[in-house]
């Protein structure tokens, strides 16, 4: 069977070079370079990606053998319906290994049309390391790497301010433009660069910040076989990603015009505040999962996908949403309704087995961050507790146990936070009091809350009732409580 080529697909159109794209990984090829190819397709953006693979090893053999070419598979709900298609991505032009190709590197910054520069280097990618230099060939910390190809470029160009670039990061921490934009600074500082650079850097760059958001369980290791056969050739680059995408870009309107994804049908938007957007996708989202996730566990389902589909269980995170977290947020209604059935919809994905465990790592420090901010702020905009999170933390609490009935759990968490729950599981005598108890010191552990959650009205009677319910009678009678059956 042959290899996807240029040559096999009869395709040989070739795209003016506008995109510097460092990271080759699964998720750039599936959701930015995918979307490339999508504005090739349907507007006249014209441009192609050159893909920098960071470290020493990677993908970009394997790319370059393909002419860039690679399948995509998204697989999931869409307009009620689960639904599979697959499309070959033709935006990448070609990649480069900076360890061997370093000067190609170099040479890509005389380029007068390159003018985007996306990355996704890990969490841990944009970070300041004091041992990288200008001369290094590469330098080992991304920021290091793309400061030195920004010098090249002003060097190219004499300081134009017309050649700067839109540098959009999609690294998954907060403000990763700010942040990307304060060690470039402080390379140059360190190097010490010229100031005429330094402006350069500041008036003809933009640096954004941005949220990125698909799932892409990556290279279908499972059905690779399978595959292939439906394709009709070989592809060593298969990338499989869910239906939904949403990328938010905080940066000036005008950038729309040289990005045209509206025109395109994509769901990239271009806002003067990302604020509401990242906490629209850690409250509905990330808040749903955790809230959902020991109650569901404990009722005796194991993936999100079979909650969500569940009578009482989808019932349950469906209220959750949209009579929880929903009126905590600032977004208009039609916006957040929309966001949730689309979350809805991503959760019961049939092709993606998302297990309830693996969700759970961490769950004290994930509710803090994701839940416990909707459920101080439904209780400050109207003054009572909202039931189905308060339920949710006591079910917590239960499954911080460590048992589902005679089935032990795995319990992964902070090693203090392990011991916290043993110490106080260890004091149950199936009396209230002794429920009350427990939940008082969990409440009170400010190690992890930042707060004592017993000053909130109400909170700590609540949490013990619903906790008491789910120990003596077990989730499936509990629940039923808090949804009034």
């Amino acid at each position: 069977m042959e290899k996807l080529s240029r040559e096999l697909l009869k395709e040989n159109h070739h795209y003016p070079e506008k995109i510097l794209q460092f990271g080759e990984g699964n998720f750039l090829r599936a959701f930015v370079d995918w979307q490339i190819d999508v504005l090739n397709k349907n507007t006249d953006f014209n441009g192609s990606v050159v893909i920098v693979q960071p470290l020493g090893q990677g993908l970009v053999e394997k790319l370059n053998d393909q002419n860039g070419l690679y399948t995509l598979y998204l697989q999931g709900v869409k307009n009620g319906k689960a639904v599979k298609e697959h499309t070959v991505i033709s935006a990448v032009n070609r990649g480069l290994n900076l360890y061997t190709q370093y000067e190609e590197f170099t040479k890509l910054a005389e380029n007068p049309e390159l003018r985007f520069i996306f990355s996704n280097t890990t969490e841990a990618g944009i970070a300041f390391n004091e041992n990288d230099r200008l001369e290094d060939r590469p330098q080992s910390s991304f920021p290091a790497k793309l400061t030195a190809f920004l010098y090249y470029r002003y060097q190219a160009f004499h300081g134009d301010n017309d050649k700067g670039f839109i540098i959009i990061p999609c690294e998954l921490i907060d403000r990763n433009g700010e942040k990307l934009k304060k060690i470039v600074l402080q390379y140059a500082a360190l190097w010490k660069l010229e100031d005429q650079f330094v402006n350069w850097i500041k008036e003809a760059n933009t640096f954004c910040c941005s949220l990125v958001d698909r799932i892409v369980p990556g290279y279908p290791r499972d059905n690779i076989d399978e595959i292939t056969q439906e394709l009709g050739y070989k592809d060593d680059l298969v990338v499989v990603g869910e239906q939904f995408h949403l990328w938010v870009i905080e940066g000036p309107q005008w950038i729309r015009d040289e990005f045209p994804a509206h025109k395109a049908g994509l769901n990239t938007l271009f806002v003067d505040d990302m604020t509401p957007y990242r906490t629209r996708k850690v409250r509905i989202l990330n808040g749903a999962h955790t809230a959902l996730t020991p109650v569901s566990y404990l009722y005796g389902l194991n993936t999100v996908a079979e909650s969500v589909e569940h009578e009482v269980i989808g019932q349950f995170v469906k209220e959750l949403i949209y009579d929880e977290i929903i009126p905590t947020l600032d977004l208009s209604l039609e916006e957040l309704q929309s966001f949730a059935h689309a979350v809805l919809e991503r959760f019961q994905n049939p092709f993606i087995q998302h297990f309830l465990l693996s969700i759970s790592l961490n769950s004290m420090s994930k509710f803090k961050t994701r839940d416990l901010p909707s459920l101080l702020e439904y209780y400050n905009r109207k003054q009572k507790l909202p039931q189905k999170l308060v339920f949710s933390l006591a079910a917590l609490i239960s499954f911080y146990k460590g048992k589902r009935e005679e089935e032990e759990i795995k319990l992964a968490d902070d090693p203090d936070i392990l011991a916290l729950f043993k110490e106080q599981w260890s004091k149950y005598d199936s009396s209230i009091e002794s429920i009350h108890a427990i939940v008082t010191n969990v409440l009170a552990y400010e190690q992890n809350w930042e707060m004592d959650l017993n000053e909130v009205p109400g909170l700590t009677t609540a949490v013990t009732n619903y906790l008491y319910e789910i120990e003596i009678h077990g989730m499936k009678q509990a629940i039923q409580t808090v949804l009034g059956k």
